[in-house]
């Protein structure tokens, strides 16, 4: 099957047309036919990507929203197709937020994007741009194209309670569905996955800490191949210090915050989402290349921003690790996980009191591929292993959909 993989983020949408089996474990029956990016979308947005004859191309346009973008992704795929080699037979979504109600993959139908609105509340920087994504393919593919929401809550639904609960009264916690739901699971399952195809481990037997470091961040502890703990919380604002989100602070701080700036909780909200982390505490950027490259020429904020960002995600693994009582390896992906060394070389400091020491040389020339990147004699190794949402979400829409098929097919539905 040709399954188009859509995955919105606030203001990008990346894409992929993958011709995956549905033998969903099976990584050597997916191909990559197309993929690409709509970038900066809501202004000067650009669109770039790649075909099967692997030709890099790029266009510029006013694209003001991410159901645009959905369009002339659409349009794009649909000027390279030669022979119907880029033909659509389902659509897979990313969905940030699935809550308390979804931890599998669904079949989209008006009940279900009712349902992803009511959620809507907990994530609205994602969920809404994807919610006009899906109308906008479904509106363009029309009824013949089946389509799966994936979500990215649904890694961590295997959270213990211990790990999951906030320690708010309880009463508030059932009304709302408060609780700690967890981002980044495709990102962490893919590393943890690979990790596991890597070095014959079985999945049950794997015992890993994962590091999503990118513009945003999280950390996992997976014992036994499922999740046990993770930093992202009830939003992904929690845990550790991002691109331009604080990460852990007092929770006095936004109530503290709006009656001293005079600002509504929401304003002290965004404050914390958008100007905080490592652009709040340079004050110049929230691109870690840019700030080592600050740093290096005796920017002290610029530095502090990049040793707070290091200090924070090596106590996390400290912390993960007394959790789990111990791990076979500390696992990084994400754009700074997969292509900043030195940053991987300072989280990683000091640790040799876990075993885990990096091999200088491989740790420098791991830039963009994955291996290990520790010394073979230490105990508690270390990985860079890049991540592959795409596929993920292509295989489980391919496992849903054929599911669905063959209940049809045992209850008659075939027959129609």
């Amino acid at each position: 099957m040709n399954i188009l993989v859509l995955n919105a983020g606030s203001s990008t949408l990346k894409f992929q047309l993958i011709e995956a089996s549905p033998d969903a474990g099976d990584a050597g029956r997916a191909r990559r036919l197309a993929r690409g990016i709509v970038a900066r979308i809501g202004g000067a947005a650009s669109l770039s990507g790649s075909g099967p004859d692997g030709r890099h191309r790029e266009e510029h346009a006013s694209i003001p929203d991410h159901g645009e973008a959905a369009r002339a992704a659409l349009g794009w795929l649909g000027s390279m197709g030669a022979g119907g080699a880029l033909r659509v037979d389902g659509v897979g979504h990313r969905i940030v937020h699935g809550g308390d109600r979804f931890a599998e993959p669904a079949v989209i139908d008006d009940r279900l994007l009712d349902a992803l609105g009511a959620l809507s509340s907990l994530d609205p920087l994602h969920t809404e741009p994807a919610l006009r994504v899906i109308r906008a393919a479904r509106a363009a593919l029309g009824p013949g194209v089946p389509m799966v929401a994936t979500f990215d809550t649904a890694f961590h639904r295997t959270l213990p309670a211990r790990a999951a609960q906030y320690a708010i009264p309880r009463d508030l916690a059932v009304r709302h569905g408060i609780r700690r739901y967890g981002f980044h699971g495709f990102a962490h399952r893919s590393m943890v996955e690979r990790y596991a195809v890597l070095t014959g481990r079985p999945l049950a037997r794997t015992t890993v800490i994962t590091l999503q470091l990118g513009n945003g961040c999280s950390a996992a502890a997976v014992q036994g191949g499922q999740s046990v703990d993770t930093s992202m919380g009830l939003t992904p604002l929690e845990g550790l210090m991002m691109g331009t989100r604080s990460g852990d602070v007092d929770p006095s701080l936004a109530g503290w915050l709006a009656r001293r700036e005079r600002a509504t909780v929401e304003e002290v909200e965004a404050w914390l989402n958008a100007r905080s982390g490592l652009l709040g505490v340079s004050g110049r950027s929230s691109d870690m290349q840019d700030l080592l490259e600050a740093e290096r020429r005796g920017d002290a904020q610029a530095g502090l921003a990049v040793e707070m960002f290091c200090y924070r995600a090596r106590k996390y693994i400290g912390a993960y690790l007394a959790a789990l009582g111990g791990a076979d390896a500390v696992i990084f992906g994400g754009g700074i996980g997969e292509h900043a060394p030195s940053v991987r070389a300072r989280i990683c400091a000091g640790m040799e009191w876990c075993g885990l020491r990096l091999d200088e040389g491989q740790n420098e020339a791991a830039v963009g591929r994955e291996g290990r990147i520790s010394t073979p004699a230490s105990t508690l190794h270390a990985y860079v292993i890049p991540v592959d949402e795409e596929l993920l979400i292509a295989r489980d829409t391919v496992a849903c959909l054929s599911r669905l098929s063959r209940e049809g097919q045992g209850h008659g539905g075939g027959a129609g």
